[in-house]
């Protein structure tokens, strides 16, 4: 089997250029000069009109405010300046290093590590393939298409709910490339005439499922997406809420299908495909699927430390539902079976568990590791950092009770509202985890001020952090499914703004209904 193509989701221009039409590229090019030379200018002047605060909070105003530019213009690749930000903060005196640095030992890195790892293994053996075309291969399923592009969806958004949501989409866009690709040729011998797939609804279709699908899908679970780690982080060390693995599945997971259903209706309707039926789909993926052949070692391998990890994430969180949240064996549990902890020993079984004993081969090597997102997780390490200076500094104290006093939030639900969509907005021009780092602590802060709950806030804004679907900066998913040319900007912008309203809703109900149900806060 041939190694799909692996998008990058943090490119310079120079890598982008070539899939850009000579606008986009002129737009681009624009984007990131521009952003260049603002970045430094934005900064010092938010530094300047922040002289009432306290010396370290000005500082990060505008050093957040110079941050912020770089990573909306994508000036330089968005690690390097979550890396040069950290670096800043100890050299104009905000922050120590042993604070500043102190980030990248946190439980949470260790679960993005593992989980990375888990996920690069199933792309070496296979399994999101294998996984794939055996729903797609379910009866009925290939018989429609607006059946393959519900069912892709599914297939995105349960692999999102615990594997991160790029890593998914980059599993799952050479599936969906394949059977546009036959579908167009399969067009093109019924009408004798070439088609295009890039300009098919249907392709259009099935890939903003694969974006929107991984996004939907990465609300399910704290490692289906960076800003849910980063935010349940900010929840634990700045406002001690715990929110266990099992507790957030229960919390998401009403969104989540609500969410997936919406989408299943207003997206086939906002780009309806040609044709209902295709003859000969179903015979594509079961030639697709035979390929594959059996399971290898390999294959059982990874769902074995698949299935460790998962297992000891959630078991915890089921103690806790059958001894209660106050005993001490609920505890125990939940400080031995550290999620960091687990995912490393979920992720290391890979390199244990041997394919073939006799040669010393097994699942994953060390090579193969070094192939993950190192680049989310020095985001993710920074974002930890900056959320935490902003609450230390004071700084998001201050700007929550600006925005208080301006707009008048003082009740729970419009705090909440204000959270989810500043958190939405945010995230359609810049990264999710730098939507999560900015409003996450304005939102609690905001909250604290009238003392109501900081939880439900903060949690609408973490999930309206995954939530950018118009553009495709907004999120990596975005982002994978554009570069294949079969989005063109208008449609991801007409169905993104339906889903980015309708999703804010959601948000601020069922977050609200379901925390209080949990009790969480």
């Amino acid at each position: 089997m041939s190694e799909p193509r692996r998008p990058a989701t943090y490119r310079t221009f120079d890598e982008v250029k070539e899939t850009l039409s000579p606008a986009e590229q002129r737009f681009e090019r624009g984007r990131r000069t521009i952003g260049l030379f603002a970045g430094p200018v934005i900064g010092i002047v938010t530094y300047l009109l922040c002289a009432p605060l306290d010396e370290p909070a000005q500082r990060l105003a505008g050093l957040l405010a110079w941050v912020v530019v770089y990573w909306i213009s994508e000036a330089i690749p968005i690690p390097v300046t979550a890396m040069a930000a950290m670096a800043a903060t100890i050299m104009m005196d905000i922050a120590g290093a042993e604070e500043v640095f102190g980030a990248f030992g946190n439980s949470t890195i260790f679960v993005f590590i593992g989980g990375f790892i888990i996920a690069e293994a199933m792309r070496k053996h296979g399994l999101d393939r294998r996984f794939a075309f055996g729903i797609l291969s379910l009866p009925g399923v290939a018989r429609s298409t607006t059946r393959i592009i519900i069912a892709f969806g599914a297939i995105t958004a349960l692999l999102s709910g615990f594997v991160s949501n790029t890593a998914t989409a980059a599993m799952m866009m050479p599936i969906a490339a394949g059977i546009v690709g036959f579908l167009a040729s399969a067009l093109s011998r019924d009408a004798e005439e070439e088609v295009d797939p890039q300009r098919l609804h249907f392709a259009t279709a099935l890939m903003l499922m694969v974006a929107y699908g991984a996004s939907i899908g990465g609300l399910l679970t704290p490692v289906g997406s960076p800003p849910n780690l980063i935010g349940r982080a900010y929840l634990e060390e700045e406002l001690d809420i715990i929110v266990p693995f099992f507790q957030w599945m229960v919390l998401a997971f009403p969104l989540v299908i609500v969410m997936f259903a919406v989408l299943c209706l207003l997206l086939v309707r906002l780009n309806r495909p040609e044709v209902k039926r295709v003859e000969g789909v179903d015979g594509y993926i079961k030639e697709e699927r035979d390929k594959l052949g059996r399971m290898g070692a390999g294959g059982r391998n990874t769902l074995i430390a698949f299935g460790v990890a998962v297992t000891l994430w959630i078991f915890p969180g089921a103690v806790g539902l059958v001894t209660g949240g106050e005993s001490s064996f609920y505890d125990a549990t939940l400080s031995r079976l550290d999620e960091g902890a687990v995912a490393i020993v979920a992720a290391s079984l890979l390199f244990l568990l041997p394919t073939n004993w006799s040669e010393r081969s097994f699942t994953l090597t060390w090579n193969d590791a070094t192939k993950i997102d190192w680049g989310t997780i020095i985001l993710f390490g920074s974002g930890i950092t900056l959320g935490g200076l902003l609450s230390s500094t004071g700084l998001a104290a201050t700007m929550g009770t600006s925005l208080s006093d301006l707009l008048g939030a003082s009740q729970l639900l419009s705090i909440t509202i204000l959270a989810t969509v500043i958190a939405v907005i945010i995230s359609e021009t810049t990264s999710n985890t730098a939507s999560v780092v900015v409003v996450a602590p304005i939102a609690a802060q905001l909250a604290l001020a009238v003392d109501v709950n900081p939880a439900v806030p903060v949690l609408a804004a973490i999930f309206g952090a995954s939530f950018g679907f118009m553009l495709p900066v907004s999120t990596p998913p975005n982002a994978i499914v554009y570069g294949t040319g079969m989005v063109p900007i208008t449609k991801m912008v007409r169905s993104g703004i339906v889903f980015d309203l309708v999703g804010i809703v959601i948000i601020v109900t069922g977050v609200t209904a379901m925390a209080s149900l949990l009790g969480i806060g």
